[in-house]
């Protein structure tokens, strides 16, 4: 059993969740995942590790709350405990002899960004960051990526909060000034499908974290099969972090939103039997 020490909401649908966890908390690199089940009639979801704590032995975790498992996760509070709590699992991003680097986060995505972004900051790389929104209100570790980024750049679709507009309607001022080392992107398929584009163009290396669904995380089910230069690979073992211009974004897509309405029907049948 894996107790829960801290829960913050950081908008009203995305939720922080330290929880106490040796083990994963030792061993855990930026880019790393685990997976959890909430109880023992839970399903197994995976969540990126935001942060660690060794002297806490805790993982920091960043929901969003989208479906059944994740409203169930949402109930919880400090002091309870989840049952099951694995990782780390995937392969570690790669930041060595990056030293000028620019992040792309989208929504919830960010989250994911912010431990890549700490560490390339601590070995003392240049990082400058982009991060988008919708709105105000769903801006989330403004402070955080404050702290570890030498340059931040805040986007909201609706102007509420930063610059207006899109990730994308950015990302080439920065690359007309310089060349990085690497780009590190993460959010919504569409968004990263755009990033590489872009990036493409320029000639300019390009790293996304893809998040499929993923059931067992060791690579067996295959169900977070993508295709990256002509070749199946499973992002639980393979990734999460590919070669943006080589993944096949639009089988991603197509195979996400497959999954999405299996979900919510599986979702709706067990609303009903509860």
């Amino acid at each position: 059993m894996y107790q829960i020490l801290k829960k913050q909401k950081l908008n009203p649908f995305v939720t922080l969740m330290e929880v106490k966890a040796k083990d994963v908390a030792k061993n855990a690199k930026p880019g790393q995942f685990i997976i959890l089940r909430v109880d023992e009639k839970g399903e197994r979801i995976p969540l990126t590790i935001a942060d660690t704590d060794i002297e806490r032995e805790s993982v920091t975790i960043i929901y969003q709350i989208v479906g059944l498992t994740t409203k169930k996760l949402d109930k919880l509070n400090e002091g309870d405990y989840l049952l099951d709590f694995v990782g780390p699992l995937g392969k570690p991003t790669d930041i060595s002899l990056l030293k000028d680097v620019l992040v792309i986060g989208g929504g919830v995505g960010s989250a994911i960004c912010l431990p890549v972004v700490k560490a390339l900051k601590l070995q003392g790389s240049k990082v400058d960051v982009i991060l988008g929104f919708r709105s105000m209100d769903l801006v989330i570790l403004e402070d955080e990526f404050l702290k570890y980024s030498n340059n931040l750049l805040i986007v909201t679709n609706d102007g509420s909060y930063g610059k207006k507009g899109l990730v994308t309607d950015y990302l080439s001022l920065y690359l007309d000034k310089k060349k990085y080392d690497q780009v590190f992107t993460v959010g919504p398929l569409i968004m990263m499908k755009s990033v590489c584009e872009i990036t493409k163009k320029y000639g300019q290396k390009t790293i996304v974290s893809m998040n499929p669904i993923m059931i067992d995380g060791t690579g067996m089910c295959g169900g977070c099969r993508i295709t990256v230069g002509n070749e199946f690979k499973f992002a639980c073992v393979d990734g999460p972090d590919f070669d943006g211009h080589l993944v096949d974004f639009d089988e991603a897509i197509y195979r996400n939103k497959m999954y999405q309405e299996i979900e919510r029907e599986k979702d709706c049948r067990l609303l009903k039997n509860e």
